[in-house]
């Protein structure tokens, strides 16, 4: 017996796919104008992560900060 055929279904497009629909759409349509604006948009992110690392001090980062009773002589 066979089985009843199924419907064409479209799988659903994932988030990447979305994003990128949105970002051409942005431009209108323009793929170089995406890319630039995404290029654009990546340098300021990679900008505050820069920033984000120099406020964060180097022996905080890595757990070697000292309690201010070892400063002080304090036990």
């Amino acid at each position: 017996m066979p089985g009843s055929p199924e419907p064409n279904q479209q799988p659903e497009p994932d988030a990447l796919e979305i994003a990128t629909d949105q970002a051409i759409t942005a431009c209108d349509g323009d793929l170089r104008a995406t890319v630039q604006a995404l290029i654009v948009a990546n340098s300021l992110l990679e900008a505050e992560l820069r920033g984000v690392y120099a406020t964060a001090s180097r022996g905080f980062a890595r757990g070697k900060v000292k309690r201010r009773r070892e400063v002080s002589g304090e036990t």
